[in-house]
């Protein structure tokens, strides 16, 4: 018999879609996804972005699902969902997934889930470098551990997520791998088609020839620290080295102007602010690329690095990137730096520039992410599954 499984999120999310799909066509589940809201299919406003956007990819391809509140509005995420309980008994699953518990329907679902004798798994993000105010920490803490008393089984997504499991007190056979992953297949499949027109891309955007590329590609928020990697360029930028690099900053978001102001007479020059670019244009940047950068000072994982990754580029992640201690092998495929440290990213990023065997140690991060894939996400959820019905 088919696992009867429904999996509670907040709204369709580009990330997860293809994932879903996957566990749809699997034989051993019978997958229902249940939305809070499902206002991600249609244009909306991002305030991180600072814009309306409009995802250029399938959300719900693939896939049964129906949305819980009945509305389409991003505020309707943030309400208890009516007749939830009704919904989860009337369906007669035999477990509930609920990825996060930041609104209060998803909390809702657990404890729904709980009263109904529904085994629950739950997915969620958070890390031990999560909330440093102490005060914050305590209330969290007494909130997570009687949230926590209610599910059966947790699907983490990494090492640090394991151990802020670990940290409030679940036991090890609780807690199941399954990694935050992208749709590899495709990431890679894009980059290298976009490898073929790599130098017409160039050349639109009026890069010379043999100069490198550094990426940057996320929302232009105090959190993903943009003003940190442009202020370490600007170090290099001063030195006049040889090898003048340049940088892209691919996103958009309120501190574009204050990074505009900053970069001055380089930005339309050796500083390029290409603004928000949808999902299906981001590969051809990823392949354009020489070196990613991520210097967020928060960043419970950060998918952008898994999506480079499979353009087989070498990455310099903060200490603060959830995904580092999984996907990054320093000074094999990247380079690590204290968030916030701008000397030191400086000093990694020439390292980088310096290093003969780029190329080679984008290969090894391609290697590194084709094994962090969806087959061990489908494969530890089935463990958890077997866990909690047996």
């Amino acid at each position: 018999m088919r696992t009867r499984l429904a999996y509670v999120v907040s709204h369709p999310i580009q990330y997860q879609a293809p994932l879903l799909r996957r566990l749809a066509d699997d034989s051993d589940i019978d997958l229902t996804v249940l939305f809070l809201s499902d206002f991600s299919l249609r244009e909306h406003h991002e305030p991180a972005f600072g814009q309306s956007v409009r995802w250029d990819v399938p959300l719900t391809k693939g896939y049964r699902w129906e949305t819980l509140s009945g509305g389409g509005t991003q505020s309707a995420t943030r309400w208890p969902m009516r007749n939830l309980k009704r919904r989860l008994a009337a369906a007669n699953f035999d477990a509930v997934w609920v990825h996060g518990w930041g609104r209060i329907g998803l909390v809702q679902a657990v404890t729904a889930a709980d009263a109904l004798g529904l085994p629950v798994l739950l997915r969620g993000e958070s890390t031990p470098l999560n909330s440093k105010n102490t005060g914050a920490r305590y209330l969290r803490k007494k909130f997570l551990h009687w949230l926590f008393g209610k599910v059966a089984a947790f699907l983490c997504i990494g090492s640090l997520n394991r151990e802020f499991y670990q940290l409030h007190g679940v036991s090890e056979e609780k807690i199941f791998s399954v990694p935050y992953a992208v749709d590899n297949d495709w990431f890679s499949g894009e980059c290298e088609q976009a490898a073929l027109s790599r130098n017409q891309l160039r050349q639109r955007l009026g890069l010379q020839e043999g100069r490198p590329i550094i990426l940057f590609a996320a929302k232009f928020i105090p959190e993903k620290a943009p003003q940190d990697l442009l202020s370490a360029f600007l170090k290099i930028i001063a030195l006049n080295e040889s090898k003048r690099p340049y940088l892209l900053f691919v996103g958009d978001g309120p501190l574009r102007t204050q990074l505009e102001m900053q970069a001055g007479e380089l930005c339309g020059k050796d500083v390029r602010f290409l603004g928000f670019r949808n999902q299906t244009e981001l590969p051809a940047l990823y392949d354009l690329c020489d070196l990613f950068v991520l210097p967020s000072r928060f960043e419970p994982w950060g998918l952008v690095v898994n999506e480079v990754m499979n353009a087989g580029r070498p990455v310099i992640v903060s200490d603060q990137v959830g995904a580092r201690p999984d996907l990054l092998r320093q000074g094999e495929n990247g380079w690590s730096f204290p968030a916030g440290d701008v000397p030191a990213l400086a000093s990694c990023i020439r390292e980088a520039l310096s290093n003969a065997n780029l190329k080679e140690m984008g290969a090894i991060s391609k290697k590194i992410v084709q094994a962090w894939d969806f087959e061990a996400d489908i494969a530890g959820l089935k463990k958890a599954l077997t866990f909690v019905t047996k």
